[in-house]
């Protein structure tokens, strides 16, 4: 299966909706967009993992290298993570949590609290 991404803008907030497998053949393209919304000058980005069925370690480090580069820069990284989505469950915040990885993002069951400035994110 291969990785689809779609951008859009949402008020001050640039959102990366990513559907498909996350692993070592399809991560850069996400890095590689991450890295253009910084160069844009984009310091809000909402990734929406929601459609996400599958993500390795490699899937996994492309989340984290993209958090550390949104705080290197002052920025703010939002993941979409529904509770329940991708199949009977969120498959990236399964892999998150046994990873031990998951307390490190700011986490939203949809896009509309993502953007909506809510401040409570989910708990793990």
């Amino acid at each position: 299966m291969t990785l689809r991404m779609r951008g859009e803008q949402r008020g001050e907030w640039t959102v990366v909706r990513v559907a498909g497998e996350l692993d070592l053949a399809t991560s850069p393209g996400v890095r590689q967009r991450v890295h253009e919304a910084v160069a844009d000058g984009r310091r809000r980005l909402v990734l929406d993992l929601s459609e996400v069925l599958f993500c390795d370690s490699s899937g996994v480090g492309v989340l984290v290298a993209a958090r550390r580069l949104m705080r290197s820069c002052a920025g703010e990284l939002r993941l979409i993570l529904p509770a329940r989505g991708a199949e009977d469950g969120s498959h990236v915040n399964r892999v998150l949590a046994a990873l031990g990885v998951r307390r490190l993002f700011d986490c939203y069951p949809d896009l509309d609290a993502a953007v909506g400035g809510a401040d409570a994110p989910l708990t793990a």
